[in-house]
């Protein structure tokens, strides 16, 4: 037989942030127990994938985290993904590699 439980919280209506499980006390009550939202996750500002190595909490929990738990050591952990870091560091460096053709082919012409 199954055993009903009321909610409470204000909201009685089935929604969202309103979810629960059935827990059995020890002292045989049944109770509910409200579930947090499963959250998106951390997400790359450009390529916009998942952020590998981030735990997936509400945004409090975040703030209630220690700066080691919230960021990736690598540059940029944390906020971009390890294909956009490493993107970037191709780009500089190709840019570089034309200034330094472009002087080169200049010195020549003189």
């Amino acid at each position: 037989m199954v055993k009903r439980v009321t909610y409470r919280r204000k909201t009685r209506y089935n929604t969202p942030g309103n979810k629960f499980r059935q827990v059995k006390t020890p002292g045989g009550r049944l109770v509910v127990h409200y579930l947090t939202k499963i959250a998106k996750g951390p997400q790359c500002k450009e390529t916009g994938e998942r952020l590998s190595g981030m735990q997936r909490l509400r945004p409090k929990a975040y703030g209630r985290q220690s700066r080691s738990q919230n960021t990736v050591s690598r540059a940029y952990g944390g906020t971009l993904s390890h294909g956009a870091v490493r993107e970037r560091v191709v780009r500089a460096f190709l840019t570089e590699e034309v200034k330094v053709i472009k002087r080169k082919s200049q010195e020549k012409k003189k």
